[in-house]
């Protein structure tokens, strides 16, 4: 009996102490949990509740440069209402009034409301849906309604914001102002203006806080946000809308017209550089034509013929020959390294000069000049274009710019076509706005300037910052040069391979180019095809405006040449910027006359009708070659310069068809 109570006094005094252990440990665990746990487990049940929510600052407005808006951020708002929130009294008091005013404004009836509401009530549902993609305007009106006027707390209402961006002018330069893009795993990238300067121009987010009322539904706690999100920046841009407009559909016309794949227009103005219109078209799966890539930027490719008049700047201004002088064109086909070179005119242009060579686009003509004047020393010639800073990327603030081109001397990629072949544009490659940059630059009195597509970026009307014009090289050739080479351009258009453009009613200088492309590398002849373009400037005499179009792929039984398939796209930007807009000056002095002018005028006049050969000595080759030329005769010269010696004497008879020497020094 003892060894019995003796056990169970055992057992008893184990299950107390095992007591005191659970106790001690529930004790030490409540205690670990208050003071040293507690803050952890405190915040996880708060962040379980009430959570922190990011509000997107609306992103600042991107204008035209007369004031157009050209992309805003809208404001879109879904409103929800929680029944559970007001109370009884509040809700039978304004419930009625409230659904007459939603009526109003929403359109549905008010009986549909009332019962919407009553039944919300009566289930105790905290996320009713009353609304979607209201605007500001709206929801400001709801906010002052029976009832939501009492607050979030009391009222019941519910609103969440999302941020829409809008373009008011449509998809016209869309890829040029651009977007930015967050995807569903939270990576984001852009492209164009708001991708570019999106630090300006997206602001600073905002927080709210918010309490969860039911599963994976959050309620703001108070009407106030815990931090206030801070618009962005609006963004001035170069772009006219006007000339964006004639610009987007003279493109858009000929593209649909020649079938072609895609092409691109840059219109600039001379003197700053600032883009004024760019549009980038290509085709689309259903056959229409959309801005889907930049490639006024980012398609660097072999220009063709409007890549001469940089073999014309750096003839002329490194004084290897004049615009007078006179080659043959062997028959529009000439050999290098067992590779033809051929005219688009089969048999080509016959003796002629290097201004007439470059107006009719004659690739032996040009190539013979090249290589001529430079084969000993090539460096000199790619050395210059060098210098002119077409051998690197202009640095625009877009993502992607093509990269340039020109191949070097001496490297692995250097052989002994590329010299020939660089002077009718092929084996060097450049974007479209690198290619405007150097005619721009011949319009521009010699200054290259970096084209720019944004003006300022401001908050209301406090100026954040400013871009000013950014001169890539101050002087790509002398005066003298640029005074040849602006004629020769205008000649183009007036007599040469442009001449389908010329009006007398506006003056246009330029090159038409056309280049074969081959992006499947000569693996299938079907792949080939024609890059057509035309660069130039206008007005010829005081330009204002330079210009580029490029067109990618058109059919080629309806027409290929530059000329004929981008070139009417430039004359109806020039046209209609020269017709449209009414002209505010005023023209002085039209009657005065100029006695110098009468003079050479009345003494080239003479010359001209003459019967017998004229005496030439000391007048610029150039001018003399044209009065010859006006004699139906045949012109070779010598040298550059003034003339000399003529080989035939002054007084001769006159008999069209002869050749005369001409000696210049």
């Amino acid at each position: 009996m003892a060894v019995e109570e003796k056990n169970i006094s055992y057992r008893i005094y184990l299950v107390a102490f095992a007591v005191v252990i659970m106790a001690t440990g529930i004790l030490v665990k409540l205690t670990n949990i208050q003071w040293v746990e507690g803050d952890y487990y405190r915040k996880l049940a708060k962040d379980r509740t009430v959570k922190n929510f990011v509000i997107p600052a609306n992103k600042g407005n991107v204008y035209s440069a007369d004031g157009s808006l050209l992309a805003t951020s809208i404001p879109n708002y879904t409103i929800r209402f929680d029944a559970v929130a007001p109370k009884k009294e509040d809700f039978n008091k304004n419930v009625e009034a409230l659904s007459d005013s939603l009526s109003v404004l929403l359109g549905k009836p008010s009986s549909h409301y009332l019962n919407e509401f009553r039944k919300a009530k009566a289930n105790k549902n905290r996320y009713m849906l009353l609304a979607r993609g209201l605007s500001y305007t709206e929801y400001m009106r709801i906010k002052t309604f029976p009832l939501f006027n009492l607050g979030a707390n009391k009222g019941g209402l519910i609103s969440e914001q999302k941020t829409v961006r809008e373009h008011p002018i449509g998809m016209i330069a869309n890829r040029t102002i651009g977007y930015e893009r967050e995807y569903v795993d939270g990576g984001v990238d852009g492209k164009g203006i708001e991708w570019a300067f999106k630090n300006y121009i997206n602001g600073k987010d905002g927080k709210v806080l918010k309490q969860k009322i039911a599963k994976g539904q959050w309620k703001p706690i108070s009407d106030n946000n815990q931090v206030e999100p801070q618009d962005g920046y609006d963004i001035i841009s170069t772009i006219d809308v006007y000339i964006q407009d004639i610009a987007h559909h003279a493109l858009l016309k000929q593209l649909e017209y020649y079938e072609a794949e895609h092409g691109c227009v840059v219109v600039m103005e001379t003197k700053t550089g600032e883009v004024k219109a760019i549009s980038n078209l290509g085709r689309v799966e259903d056959g229409s034509y959309s801005e889907t890539l930049n490639y006024a930027v980012a398609e660097s490719h072999e220009p063709g013929s409007t890549f001469k008049l940089i073999d014309l700047i750096a003839l002329l201004d490194d004084k290897k020959v004049d615009t007078s002088k006179v080659y043959d064109s062997r028959g529009g086909d000439i050999t290098y390294h067992n590779r033809h070179v051929r005219d688009s005119k089969k048999g080509g242009y016959g003796k002629v000069s290097l201004a007439r060579g470059f107006e009719l686009s004659s690739n032996t003509i040009m190539v013979q000049a090249v290589y001529e004047n430079y084969k000993d020393n090539p460096r000199e010639f790619v050395d210059r274009i060098n210098r002119m800073g077409l051998n690197k990327p202009l640095g625009l603030p877009f993502e992607g710019e093509g990269v340039p081109f020109i191949p070097q001397p001496g490297t692995k990629r250097w052989n002994g076509t590329s010299l020939p072949w660089m002077a009718f544009g092929y084996g060097v490659s450049m974007t479209p706005l690198q290619s405007l940059a150097i005619y721009n630059a011949v319009a521009n009195d010699g200054e290259m300037v970096k084209p720019i597509f944004v003006k300022e970026i401001k908050e209301w009307n406090k100026t954040i910052k400013k871009f000013d014009k950014e001169v890539i090289n101050p002087k790509i050739c002398s005066d003298e040069t640029l005074k040849k080479v602006r004629k020769v351009l205008e000649n183009t258009v007036k007599k040469g391979t442009g001449s389908k453009l010329y009006s007398k009613d506006f003056s246009m200088a330029g090159k038409t180019g056309t280049a074969q492309v081959d992006y499947a590398k000569g693996k299938h002849t079907d792949a080939m095809y024609y890059a057509s373009s035309f660069a130039g400037y206008f007005p010829a005499d005081k330009p204002k405006y330079s210009c580029i179009v490029i067109i990618h792929k058109p059919s080629k039984s309806k027409g290929f040449y530059g000329g004929d398939v981008s070139g009417p796209v430039f004359k109806r930007i020039a046209q209609k910027i020269f017709t449209d807009v009414p002209s505010t000056n005023e023209i002085k002095n039209l009657n005065k006359k100029s006695i110098n002018q009468d003079k050479d005028y009345g003494r080239y006049s003479d010359l001209v009708s003459k019967e017998t050969i004229p005496n030439v000595h000391g007048m610029a080759g150039m001018d003399a070659v044209a009065l010859f030329e006006n004699l139906k005769m045949k012109v070779k010269v010598i040298g550059i310069g003034k003339v000399k010696r003529q080989s035939i004497q002054p007084g001769e008879a006159i008999v069209k068809n002869r050749t005369i020497i001409l000696e210049l020094s």
